[in-house]
């Protein structure tokens, strides 16, 4: 089948587009026509995937805040087209034209649709809500640019082997590679967005950049106010520079102090060479050197994991309070 996929702005979009959501939303799934047509569609990018010619296959929007979060939706495929991988082709697209302008993608699924955006790389962020009369969850990708460079490393036709449940969770085990600061802050915002109770943090400092930046302390918040038992650690060996300029962890700190612990390594403990970053049982970062933007991540490793945990312990149990945090009265 050959498959191209077109972009247009709301006052050039052909009424094809206008048509397939028409066909889907209102009248196949009922959704009221003043909820359908909104604002968004004058500000936002709309995809219209052509095929065999020029026959109006599927249709999307994408829309957002330019270095921000982008909103993908209205993603719709008429029923001739369904299970041709048509709606796969689609999705990987906008993935791809996001990762260029937004720095992590999201979307409002429909239950029966979480499996599919699951298997493209976004997992789930909200719990159940209904809009318009229809159960939906919010999903998300944190790493969009890593994800579009995997896609593009990858033939099209060979693109739905690559992962099954790419960045997901314990589902995805095999390793991302890393080798830029930004795939490195990417995989780390990916794996603690999806923490549902633990974080545990090893590195020779806070590092500002890496760690006191706003996404990565809301990330650290949500996993700290999720529920009693969140278990967040951060194991250090240098606090001096934690009290020379507002460190969003340390602000954290100071708001839950009980949930949320920083402590230093021991002298009479060796401290790792590599930092690491442990989310639940399952996800790791791994970084080749303190300071350093090579590593590795892995979504669903077990095994090192659990390697990686005791050895967080044994550094943690013979760990003392920072000094430079109880000036802060923390």
């Amino acid at each position: 089948m050959n498959l191209r996929i077109r972009k247009y702005n709301w006052n050039s979009a052909p009424p094809q587009i206008r048509g397939i959501r028409q066909r889907v939303f209102v009248e196949e799934q009922n959704v009221p026509p003043e909820l359908e047509w909104d604002a968004t569609d004058q500000s936002g990018e709309h995809f219209l995937v052509v095929v065999d010619g020029n026959k109006a296959a599927a249709t999307a929007r994408l829309y957002g805040i330019p270095g921000a979060t982008g909103f993908i939706g209205r993603m719709a495929v008429l029923p001739p087209y369904r299970g041709k991988r048509i709606g796969q082709a689609l999705l990987q697209h906008l993935i791809c034209q996001g990762a260029a302008h937004y720095s992590q993608l999201q979307l409002s699924a429909q239950q029966h649709a979480v499996e599919f955006y699951r298997r493209a790389g976004f997992h789930l962020c909200s719990d159940q809500y209904d809009d318009a009369g229809i159960a939906h969850f919010d999903m998300r990708c944190l790493a969009p640019s890593v994800l579009a460079e995997d896609l593009a490393a990858e033939p099209v036709e060979k693109r739905p082997g690559i992962r099954k449940y790419p960045m997901n969770l314990g589902d995805d085990s095999r390793s991302w590679l890393f080798e830029q600061p930004r795939q490195l802050v990417e995989l780390m915002h990916s794996l603690a967005g999806q923490a549902r109770q633990r974080l545990w943090l090893y590195d020779n400092s806070l590092d500002f950049d890496l760690y006191g930046q706003p996404r990565f302390c809301e990330l650290v918040s949500q996993i700290a106010r999720r529920h009693r038992l969140s278990d967040v650690r951060l194991l250090i060996e240098d606090d001096k520079a934690l009290t020379q300029r507002q460190h969003g962890l340390v602000e954290l700190m100071r708001r839950l102090p009980s949930h949320i612990e920083l402590r230093l390594v021991s002298d009479a403990n060796p401290p790792e060479k590599e930092p690491f970053l442990l989310v639940d049982r399952q996800g790791v970062l791994y970084r080749h050197g303190v300071g350093g933007s090579q590593g590795f991540a892995n979504f669903s490793d077990r095994g090192r994991v659990k390697r990686l945990e005791e050895r967080f312990l044994q550094m943690w149990n013979t760990s003392q309070q920072s000094t430079e945090l109880r000036v802060l009265s923390l």
